[in-house]
């Protein structure tokens, strides 16, 4: 990674590539490839796509033939993006539908770097089953545990969706030495959810990556889909409410892009804001990690619980 800058330049520019998704998986990664190349001349560096960017959200409904849209690391996908890091020498994050072997898939991300190299891939650790959102059919959950990669410009960790839920895994990113945590996302409201709870979870949401960046003293960068689709007939589909947003260290939101759009989300990281917090509010140097064995327990039953006060 580059150790010097041009006075008062950011460190890095983040590029956030809100969009809506179509049946067409070649018009979505032709959107996709578009919004890119923009977000590369106004100095992205590092440019993130919404998960499963190539198709519709197909988890709303449980289809076999929904496996044929899964693909191989390396594939057409890898590759078309790769060389488009390549070409505009940008790091790229781009979620995938992956096809390990013949009946194991996985929801997951590739690190692109600058010179079209694949730093790695992320499989997303935690994954959901709920109405309209079936993703255990389809998905295992990833068994490489919680990446950071090196890339030419920042010390990057990826995170999917659900996993955004969960401060076990933002905390193990920013252990690893993550400078951003990048959440690839698909979130949206059922159609038959009231404005108060669609205004609820929004918050919830929003709070709840906003506490990574401010526990962890890191820079977060979530990336959403935006637009209603719908997947099999007679039936309603899903609201995905974009407002893709990035925050800092202190958990103040540097940007926020609108609910109704594509958009690209453009955002300066200054990375001495995470020493000069961490300095501040030392979280990480306080943690008691003699005391945190139990987190390993799915819960902790009442005959397992310390009687000591």
């Amino acid at each position: 990674m580059p150790s010097d800058k041009a006075a008062g330049s950011p460190d890095l520019r983040v590029g956030l590539v809100q969009m809506s998704c179509v049946d067409d998986v070649s018009a979505n990664i032709g959107t996709a490839e578009n919004e890119i190349r923009k977000a590369a001349k106004q100095g992205a560096q590092v440019i993130c796509l919404p998960e499963l960017f190539a198709t519709k959200y197909f988890c709303q409904t449980e289809d076999p033939a929904h496996f044929d849209f899964a693909e191989p690391i390396p594939g057409p996908t890898t590759r078309r993006f790769s060389a488009l890091a390549l070409e505009l020498g940008v790091v790229l994050v781009v979620p995938l539908f992956e096809r390990r072997a013949a009946g194991v898939y996985h929801n997951s991300a590739v690190v692109l770097d600058v010179t079209g190299e694949l730093c790695g891939v992320y499989r997303k650790m935690h994954v959901p089953d709920d109405p309209q959102f079936y993703e255990k059919y389809y998905f295992a959950p990833g068994d490489q545990g919680y990446v950071v990669f090196d890339t030419a410009f920042a010390r990057i960790s990826v995170l999917i969706c659900w996993d955004q839920w969960y401060p076990e895994a933002a905390r193990l990113a920013a252990l690893a030495g993550a400078q951003v945590i990048f959440y690839p996302t698909a979130i949206g409201w059922l159609a038959s959810e009231t404005i108060e709870v669609r205004r609820e979870q929004h918050d919830a949401w929003r709070t709840m990556q906003r506490s990574h960046a401010i526990s962890n003293c890191v820079f977060v960068a979530t990336v959403n889909r935006v637009g209603e689709e719908v997947v099999g007939s007679g039936r309603d589909g899903l609201e995905f409410w974009g407002r893709s947003f990035a925050c800092g260290p202190t958990g103040a939101v540097l940007d926020e892009a609108r609910g109704d759009t594509n958009e690209i989300l453009l955002v300066d990281c200054d990375f001495n804001a995470i020493e000069e917090q961490r300095r501040n509010w030392p979280f990480l140097r306080d943690r008691r990690v003699d005391t945190y064995a139990q987190l390993t327990k799915r819960y902790i039953d009442s005959d397992s619980r310390s009687t000591k006060s």
